[in-house]
């Protein structure tokens, strides 16, 4: 693999890591929302997730944006890390 599809391939890979540990830490249960790390998840999460939340509605009470998002994400990172590899 080429070196900058690669390191943009591990940016999509970081990303979705990020977004994994998001969904993870809404499920437990008291978790401070006030906690810095909890406040950097949201940060680095809520651009991407925001407008999915506003375009589909919850699904029997569940928020379905971060599976979209993750379906999304993958999506982006095939075409991009391709073009790439096509340059």
């Amino acid at each position: 693999m080429a070196p900058l599809a690669g390191l943009v391939n591990d940016a999509f890979f970081l990303y979705s890591l990020v977004l994994l540990a998001r969904v993870v830490a809404s499920w437990i249960p008291g978790l401070d929302p006030r906690q810095p790390v909890v406040q950097l998840l949201v940060t680095l999460t809520e651009p991407v997730l925001a407008p999915l939340r506003r375009l589909l509605p919850p699904v029997g009470g569940l928020d379905v944006s971060p599976l979209v998002a993750f379906l999304l994400l993958e999506l982006v990172r095939r075409l991009v890390v391709q073009v790439l590899l096509a340059v």
